[in-house]
């Protein structure tokens, strides 16, 4: 299977809003209005923890197929810790991202707990999302 390219174009107007035209979905990241934003969307770093949680259940819901397994649903829960002074530009010892990503899930199947645990085991393996931050990703920045 060839290799699949995906993309976002996103703006960033006079305020803190960033807006992007997604398949037809309009999507925007704010900030809280205590942070001076509008609150009009979630902040980068929640669309962030948001997009490992939607990989994890988009993946599940693939295995259960392939698998044949009756997957009612999941609830997937993501956290994950940083010390903020390097994105306010201040000095810091901590690594500017986040430490650690906790993901936790509930998988409403008809599975034995030990198999709740290898299938969500495997799920997170396949997850490109949790590959992509668990494991070291080369990320290159230019001025377009």
């Amino acid at each position: 299977m060839a290799n699949k390219t995906v993309s976002v174009t996103a703006s960033l107007g006079s305020g803190w809003a960033i807006s992007s035209d997604i398949r037809d979905h309009k999507v925007v990241i704010d900030q809280p209005q205590a942070s001076g934003g509008t609150n009009e969307g979630p902040t980068p770093l929640e669309y962030f923890l948001f997009s490992i949680a939607g990989c994890v259940g988009s993946i599940g819901r693939i295995a259960a197929n392939q698998q044949k397994i009756d997957l009612k649903g999941m609830e997937i829960f993501v956290e994950a810790d940083l010390n903020p002074k390097g994105l306010m530009g201040l000095e810091t010892e901590d690594r500017v991202g986040f430490q650690q990503v906790r993901i936790s899930a509930k998988i409403d199947a008809d599975l034995s707990d030990a198999e709740k645990k290898i299938f969500l085991d495997e799920v997170c393996e396949r997850c490109p999302l949790h590959d992509n931050t668990k494991l070291e990703t080369e990320v290159l920045h230019q001025l377009a």
